[in-house]
């Protein structure tokens, strides 16, 4: 306990750690009076009844931090960088320029990859802003906007969407922690008092048995989440001995952690964003006259609203992901081509093509484990709401998933900073 107060008081005494974790808390301070601030013409209760029986626009206000539950300037939220981010991820696998952009020419290829990022941006964000106004337009939520007053709104939301992506870029550079995730994680949290108050309200002593059931299936979710964020394979690593004159430098014996999870929650976010897309187009061809857009319509909403169909590709989505996110992220080539340069060798293994091979079995291995783990996470709560018939589980599920990574995540980051101002 006194080493945790220690590291408090570290981060409050340094000067240029004090600034960061300020920063942090004012850009997410500045966000939440942003998702504040609506568009007009909004029916409120309308909205209200609409986003509590309707689980993808939960989880998308999940996405916007609370900002869709207002129909705020920031209604879109993050969503659509991160799909952006999904597109550009995948043409890495298309293209070995994009490939050796993010990979191997260092900060500057990093920067021309996110602002290729940023520019898909724009159109996904103007796609889905129509949708969602069309959507809301249908249901009456929004008065019938002529088309001025139609591309006034998008024109704001569209911004808006730019700008929480803008803060969350400053987050990253200037704060501590992914500021993307950061967003999400005060979007959920803001909204526990909420849910605390309406969970007082219709509390009911006859569902005890099921909330005890939710309450130990989250301390489970917790606790899974910690163990496979923290889970390590360690592979062995010896550096050669080297003469330098008079003196033997080397030989020394080390290990290669490599993690179980190598991926974190990012699958879970993708996966989400990309079965975002088929009730958002579901629900703005359902309007249409037109007879094959009104069955493409009705086939869409019927795979979402199917909760086992929609579960197992919920699961696939998460599972492939995490293989694909691994892959991106971790190149066992260049590992194991750095290691050959810098005389270390793996026990038992020769160096160069026979040690990738190796790095690479052992991470399909791991991976594998944590793509299991991940999509069953992720789905459960889904399960629980199928049997039980209450919609928070579904919703509360993936946020205590994501709330579990970005805290142990940035636990993690602060205390990186932490030792290097020790050093």
């Amino acid at each position: 306990m006194e080493t945790i107060f220690n590291k408090i008081k570290m981060i409050f005494t340094d000067k240029a750690l004090r600034s960061r974790v300020l920063f942090v808390l004012g850009a997410l301070v500045l966000f939440r009076l942003l998702s504040t601030i609506p568009i007009p013409g909004i029916d409120s209760f309308k909205l209200q009844n609409f986003i509590s029986n309707n689980q993808f626009l939960g989880v998308l206000n999940m996405f916007s931090g609370g900002g869709l539950s207002k129909l705020s300037i920031l209604m879109l939220g993050v969503g659509p960088y991160i799909t952006s981010s999904i597109i550009m991820q995948l043409l890495t696998i298309m293209s070995p320029r994009l490939k050796a952009m993010y990979q191997e020419d260092g900060e500057t290829g990093r920067k021309k990859f996110t602002q290729f990022s940023r520019m898909i941006t724009v159109p996904l964000a103007i796609i889905q802003g129509l949708a969602l106004l069309f959507l809301l337009r249908k249901e009456g939520i929004l008065g019938d906007l002529s088309m001025f007053n139609m591309l006034t709104s998008l024109s704001v939301i569209v911004a808006g969407s730019m700008l929480i992506m803008w803060i969350g870029e400053l987050i990253s550079e200037f704060g501590i922690g992914n500021g993307m995730s950061l967003i999400i994680f005060a979007g959920i949290v803001a909204s526990i008092p909420r849910e605390i108050s309406q969970f007082l309200f219709t509390f009911n002593v006859a569902n005890l048995p099921l909330y005890l059931l939710f309450l130990a299936v989250g301390f489970l979710i917790i606790a899974g989440v910690v163990v496979m964020t923290e889970a390590e394979r360690p592979i062995p690593v010896t550096y050669a001995k080297q003469v330098r004159g008079d003196h033997i430098a080397g030989g020394t014996q080390t290990y290669l952690p490599l993690r179980v999870n190598q991926a974190g929650v990012i699958p879970i976010i993708f996966a989400l964003s990309i079965l975002l897309f088929p009730q958002l187009i579901g629900n703005a061809l359902s309007g249409m006259s037109n007879h094959i857009l009104l069955s493409i319509s009705k086939g869409l909403l019927w795979f979402v609203s199917n909760t086992w169909v929609y579960s197992l590709f919920y699961f696939i989505f998460v599972f492939l992901f995490t293989y694909f996110y691994t892959a991106v992220t971790f190149d066992p080539d260049q590992l194991a081509t750095n290691l050959q340069k810098n005389g270390a060798f793996i026990p038992g293994i020769r160096p160069g093509t026979a040690t990738r091979d190796y790095i690479e079995r052992v991470l399909t291995r791991i991976t594998t484990i944590g793509a299991v783990f991940l999509g069953i996470i992720a789905v459960l709560p889904l399960i629980m709401k199928a049997i039980t018939g209450i919609t928070a589980f579904a919703i509360g599920g993936t946020a205590l998933l994501i709330v579990v990574s970005v805290v142990l995540d940035l636990i993690k980051k602060i205390e990186a900073q932490l030792s290097m101002r020790e050093y």
